[in-house]
């Protein structure tokens, strides 16, 4: 198969930093294990907002350059992980960063909040017919938490799998594929209080903190189903996870196992990740979690 290896990850994120963020453990794993690991970024992440005083000139009521600024960011994380294959959506620039729900950027034109829906998506099913993945990683319908290009992320992921496993579809983009197993980022409740904790009794170099609602993803635990970060190798992982939020200076201020956001907010740097199989057959006993994506899947 194009002398991909036997198991085959892809991840849909809006944009840079949000990989690193939600799921940089388990891009470092599966990478080290020899796995294609593959992200497609939907935006540039033109509209965010910059940290770094002495870069506030990229912003996009100034230079407006962050967008190139944050593709080199991206490169940078995801030599931190391991990760060769990383893609725009459309390419680089194809799709603008939209802003917060609401923003004007919302429907400026070329907006990702306001692109057409399969014309999006079937940028995403060239991909996966490409690559044939098995497993493909992405938020929830809410996007995690309300943003419109993780929302439309979401939509895009789901629709480019319907798309990329329709025969009738694009036959010159070849053989139909179907994804086995999509996924959702989550967090569960009961691990975001227990950092919560141990961050208000530990301290950290920033202003405030976060609360629980400004993590994306948060959900009971029942809801969770699969676990990414294991014992023997989760510290190594977990340094590659910071050293990649890191890179992403612009958007990501990283302190031990804190960081914050544009706002200054401590919150927890999740070193386990978590997922919920929104799609495909479970890999264990039903009550189980997962302990690797791949769970079930044939090569």
């Amino acid at each position: 198969m194009n002398g991909l290896p036997a198991r085959r990850l892809l991840l849909v994120h809006a944009h840079p930093d949000d990989e690193s963020i939600n799921n940089g453990v388990t891009m470092a794993k599966y990478a080290a294990e020899g796995a294609h690991v593959a992200l497609v970024t939907c935006t540039l992440g033109e509209e965010g907002e910059v940290i770094p005083a002495e870069l506030a000139h990229l912003a996009p009521d100034r230079d407006d350059t962050l967008g190139p600024f944050r593709a080199g960011e991206l490169a940078a994380a995801m030599k931190e992980l391991g990760v060769a294959d990383h893609r725009f959506l459309g390419g680089a620039g194809r799709y603008r960063d939209s802003g917060m729900m609401g923003a004007p950027q919302n429907t400026r034109p070329g907006a990702f909040w306001s692109a057409d829906l399969d014309e999006a998506a079937g940028h995403l099913a060239e991909v996966i017919r490409e690559l044939r993945p098995q497993v493909l990683v992405t938020y929830d319908p809410d996007g995690g938490y309300g943003h419109p290009d993780h929302i439309q992320a979401h939509r895009v992921a789901t629709r480019g799998a319907e798309l990329a496993a329709e025969a009738a579809y694009r036959p010159e983009l070849g053989a139909p594929h179907a994804v086995a197993k999509l996924y959702w980022n989550r967090v569960p409740r009961s691990v975001a209080e227990e950092g919560f904790a141990h961050l208000r009794a530990t301290g950290a170099a920033f202003p405030g903190i976060a609360s629980l609602d400004d993590v994306p993803g948060v959900v009971d635990d029942e809801r969770i189903t699969a676990e990414i970060g294991d014992d023997d190798d989760g510290r190594a992982l977990a340094s590659a996870k910071a050293a990649a939020m890191r890179a992403h200076v612009t958007q990501v201020a990283v302190d031990g196992p804190f960081f914050a956001l544009s706002n200054d907010l401590a919150q927890p740097l999740f070193v386990r990740e978590y997922y919920e199989l929104a799609a495909g057959e479970p890999g264990v006993a039903a009550g189980s979690r997962e302990r690797d994506l791949f769970a079930g899947v044939e090569a």
